[in-house]
């Protein structure tokens, strides 16, 4: 599961926005003022930052400032009532990577988070692809040799990251990270039997146990 960072004061808005992400897949941390943004993105590695940019205890001009002037490349959406194009600029020239007026459609929220987050790893298509499997984020499908795969919610979240972190091994902690968010209450053996089932699914050969390490995409071992 990816991990993103929203940045609302309105506790209203932020709850609807984060019920929205959430069944999305993302796994969704809230900061209601800039401070709290400030640190949070200090003390933690997130996928993509959605950011308000009227904030108690400063703008999120300056939440995106900071973390560009540490060459922080975190893609960052704005999202704002500002509609004025001299605020757009503002804030594209301040390192955004695009900029959302309210009200939106949680649709194009998502879509636009995807695209953000797509440009920042070097990805041109929005399907990842590996040998036969072809996994699309918009719609959550998956097919094998063109065949659709009918996967569980947390088997569809281990292949997406697996497949978004090509060649690289993944731990089992970092798995359990991005699949729960870091919920400490799983049990051990939890993402082995979602690797499991993948490979019964998607084929023995898809996922490679790195022992001692974790996964990767590749041959089994």
């Amino acid at each position: 599961m990816s991990r993103l960072l929203l940045v609302e004061d309105d506790r209203m808005l932020g709850d609807a926005l984060a019920a929205a992400l959430k069944q999305d897949g993302w796994q969704v941390d809230r900061a209601e003022d800039a401070a709290a943004a400030r640190l949070a993105l200090v003390d933690h590695g997130y996928t993509a930052v959605l950011l308000d940019l009227g904030l108690p205890h400063g703008s999120g001009l300056d939440v995106l400032a900071s973390l560009r002037q540490r060459y922080d490349t975190t893609p960052v959406l704005i999202v704002t009532a500002r509609d004025q194009l001299s605020d757009r600029i503002r804030g594209l020239d301040a390192g955004a990577d695009d900029y959302i007026v309210k009200p939106f459609q949680a649709d194009e929220l998502g879509a636009r988070l995807r695209a953000v987050v797509r440009r920042s790893q070097g990805r041109v298509s929005p399907v990842l692809r590996h040998g036969g499997i072809v996994l699309d984020p918009a719609d959550r499908s998956v097919t094998r040799d063109g065949q659709p795969v009918k996967l569980g919610v947390h088997e569809y979240r281990t292949l997406l990251a697996l497949m978004e972190r090509p060649g690289r091994t993944v731990t089992r902690e970092s798995l359990e990270s991005l699949v729960y968010g870091g919920d400490g209450s799983i049990e051990s053996n939890t993402i082995a039997v979602y690797i499991h089932l993948l490979r019964k699914k998607l084929g023995e050969d898809v996922i490679a146990t790195i022992h001692g390490f974790g996964y990767r995409l590749g041959g089994g071992e």
